[in-house]
């Protein structure tokens, strides 16, 4: 009767662990990068970058309202930074990116999040770390850019010729 005890407790023990557990539990930020940097394909990696940008949205969501601007820049030159070994990886691999834009497509996608995130903190933190954010700001539109090129290489603007002068009236 005793071993049968012990071994309900238990039971009743792990139900209640899984029951204090978040469903879906995520993993950590430090777990997230240190993922994203072991990972050598590109396409794995710029979709990691979703789920590792977005917890690096968090905390840094975090750090602002606690008024650490400070930890808010590290964070952000930190996204970029992944953003940017993201891209180089994806060029690296798959540099025809019109014909393979799998993980092209999402990357830039999440990019133009973080665009957003990023738009929103500046909005918020004080005067004397706008500076670095905006710099920041200008590395990721600039990725952007670069992703959007690589995707849609053929804009029907750009390949026009030169338009006709115009007549001359009398």
């Amino acid at each position: 009767m005793r071993a049968g005890g012990k071994s309900l407790g238990a039971v009743c023990g792990l139900l209640f662990l899984l029951s204090i557990q978040p469903p879906g539990a995520t993993e950590s930020l430090a777990e997230l990068q240190a993922r994203f940097d072991r990972e050598t394909s590109g396409v794995h990696k710029a979709k990691l970058m979703e789920k590792l940008g977005n917890a690096q949205f968090e905390e840094a969501r975090r750090a602002g309202k606690a008024g650490d601007y400070t930890a808010v820049g590290l964070t952000l030159e930190k996204y970029r930074d992944n953003v940017r070994a993201a891209v180089e990886a994806l060029k690296k691999q798959h540099p025809d990116a019109e014909k393979q834009s799998n993980g092209y497509r999402q990357l830039q996608m999440h990019l133009r999040q973080g665009i957003r995130e990023l738009d929103d903190t500046l909005l918020v933190s004080p005067e004397a770390f706008k500076p670095p954010l905006q710099l920041v700001r200008q590395d990721l539109i600039g990725l952007d850019d670069e992703l959007l090129k690589m995707l849609f290489p053929r804009r029907p603007l750009e390949h026009r010729g030169a338009t006709p002068p115009a007549e001359k009236q009398p």
